[in-house]
């Protein structure tokens, strides 16, 4: 079917906010700048007017209908949007036939937008391969997926990749600014205290679209635009949350500290005052990722990965799916045995290092392998323990300095009780004890 954004429809129906504030040229865009300066792939490809494939990948809100928009707009070609939730093959042949009909009789070349394309399996992505090997389309996907693991290849290999970033702060705001200021938007006919600015921002966590809902469903409650009425608005409490501020750093403590004392209850309370704060996923997700190897380390070596994954996931489909995994790494954190002993090790190691227990490196452990290092003496008496019973043999392995000194002390909690009673077994085994 074809956009919404012809004339008629806008004369019929009056456009959402976010709808109506789309940017219509290249130089309106705000944000993904890495995508639009100067000499960049998709400033030419728009600039030539060639026929061409795009693939937009990228978190919610950061532009990509947007960018399709820009491109039919700026090169006077048809926007023809289909939905991968609803749309079938038998659509995508008529929307491909209808291109075709028009390129044909007027020379008219169409844009084909599919939104959420990795939703599309394998038979209607093939229905869209003709149209792009033929250029009978400008054919742009948006994903929020990894297209490496959810576009067929053929596709894929004919089409160029752009990766849209989530949107800064500064990005939400200016859009939020140029919205009550443009005729298109409120046209000055609001005003938008600055808290109430920052509260937008904090809501829309890098969403544009989101931050425009928001700011269109509180100006119909009053030209005076406040905090509380962006609550009454969006039906949902202000989080009295500063990142800059004392709430910042009292939150993350709370939360790393409900971890520790294994309250799975309380953390989660924590994440989600952070997540509707508008704090940064990436920040939080860091947090729990420490956590894993501070505060359980080797009693529960798997809460690593699950925080890794979580970080992971984070980047890659961003909020709000990614609330989810925060949250089974938190639950995961917070439930797992505890152990500091890695931290302690590490520090106490550390600790030698910088007092200047340092100490030359065994003769037997340095490396022999360049030439010359055998008439230095590197390398000889080395035992290789493979060679010798359960791969274990007594040899200097530390320098004198620090020989017999104790950094790793395992406790008995959790998968790290095994790890200590084979330790202290190789511990002995290996100073002679």
């Amino acid at each position: 079917m074809d956009s919404l954004f012809d004339s008629a429809a806008e004369e019929a129906t009056p456009q959402p906010l976010a709808v109506r504030m789309r940017p219509r040229t290249l130089d309106e865009v705000i944000g993904q700048r890495h995508l639009l300066g100067s000499g960049t792939p998709l400033r030419r490809l728009v600039e030539s007017e060639a026929p061409m494939s795009l693939f937009l990948w990228g978190p919610p809100g950061t532009g990509k209908t947007t960018l399709a928009y820009v491109v039919s707009n700026v090169t006077k070609r048809r926007f023809v949007e289909i939905s991968a939730v609803s749309a079938g093959v038998k659509d995508v042949r008529a929307a491909i036939d209808t291109a075709r009909r028009e390129l044909g009789m007027t020379g008219r070349q169409t844009v084909l937008f599919v939104d959420e394309v990795h939703r599309f399996n394998k038979a209607q992505q093939d229905a869209l391969l003709p149209a792009v090997e033929n250029r009978w389309v400008t054919f742009i996907g948006a994903t929020t997926e990894n297209p490496f693991f959810s576009v067929i290849s053929p596709l894929l290999s004919r089409s160029l990749l752009l990766a849209l970033e989530s949107l800064t702060d500064d990005d939400v705001r200016a859009v939020l600014e140029r919205a009550v200021s443009d005729p298109r938007g409120l046209g000055g006919r609001a005003t938008l205290a600055p808290e109430a600015l920052e509260h937008l921002v904090r809501l829309a966590g890098g969403d544009a679209r989101r931050s425009l809902t928001y700011l269109e469903a509180a100006a119909l409650l009053g030209d005076d635009i406040t905090v509380e009425v962006v609550e009454k608005a969006v039906d949902k409490a202000a989080v009295r949350y500063d990142r800059q501020g004392d709430q910042h750093y009292d939150v993350i403590s709370a939360f790393i500290k409900s971890m520790r004392g294994s309250d799975a209850d309380a953390a989660l309370h924590y994440l989600a005052r952070m997540i509707e704060a508008g704090e940064d996923p990436r920040f939080i997700a860091r947090r729990i990722v420490i956590f894993a190897s501070e505060d359980v380390g080797m009693a529960d070596p798997t809460c690593l990965q699950t925080a890794v994954a979580a970080a992971q996931a984070v980047q890659l489909i961003g909020l709000p799916e990614g609330q989810i995994n925060l949250a089974q790494a938190v639950i995961h954190c917070a439930t797992a045995p505890k152990s500091n002993a890695v931290v302690k090790a590490i520090g106490a190691a550390i600790g030698d290092v910088r007092k200047g227990l340092i100490g030359q490196v065994p003769g037997h452990l340095r490396d022999a392998h360049y030439p010359g290092a055998a008439k230095l003496g590197h390398g000889d008496g080395y035992k290789y323990p493979h060679d010798f019973d359960h791969g274990l043999v007594r040899q200097d392995y530390a320098p004198e300095q620090v020989r017999g000194k104790r950094y790793y002390e395992p406790t008995r909690h959790g998968a790290e009780g095994p790890v200590a009673e084979r330790w202290a077994r190789i511990r002995s085994f290996l100073r002679g004890a």
